[in-house]
């Protein structure tokens, strides 16, 4: 006998959140429904996958909306780094996205260091376009400046 349920979570092979699936009877009432994966698939239960695929959907829209206001604001913006450097131009440390996150925060945007894609970290003087993760849709680009700093001990 087959049934239909609704996956409350992703099960490998056989749905993902939110599908409606057709299982086994036994699989359903012995695994899916104790475990809370599933929930069976009647009228009320339905309705309910629908509102809630609704508020999902409108919160995603506002979180766009959002992360694009922020993303305008991230393109205007450019942070500079005064850092030690040798002859080559070479940095005395890098600069890492951990140091991006605090110089945001300093500027007043919150944004966590894992949302900003710097594959390695910046070890050379010069102008970088680091990239921003914000939203599934939206991405940003943050202009970075690394510039030698003047040692105050050196004679001039």
């Amino acid at each position: 006998m087959q049934l239909e349920v609704i996956l409350n979570e992703d099960v490998p092979k056989l749905g993902e959140a939110g599908q409606v699936v057709k299982v086994s009877g036994g699989f359903a009432r012995n695994y899916l429904i104790p475990r809370r994966l599933a929930v069976e698939a009647n009228a009320g239960n339905v309705r309910a996958l629908e509102h809630q695929k609704r508020l999902a959907l409108r919160r995603r829209e506002s979180k766009k909306v959002e992360a694009a206001g922020l993303k305008e604001r991230l393109e205007q913006l450019e942070l500079t780094f005064k850092v030690l450097a040798g002859e080559e131009g070479k940095l005395f440390g890098s600069v890492t996205n951990l140091d991006l996150e605090r110089a945001l925060h300093e500027k007043g945007i919150q944004i966590e260091r894992r949302k900003i894609i710097l594959d390695q970290p910046i070890k050379q003087l010069g102008e970088f376009a680091v990239p921003i993760k914000l939203d599934r849709e939206v991405e940003a680009t943050l202009r970075v400046a690394v510039v030698a700093q003047e040692n105050a001990s050196q004679p001039q």
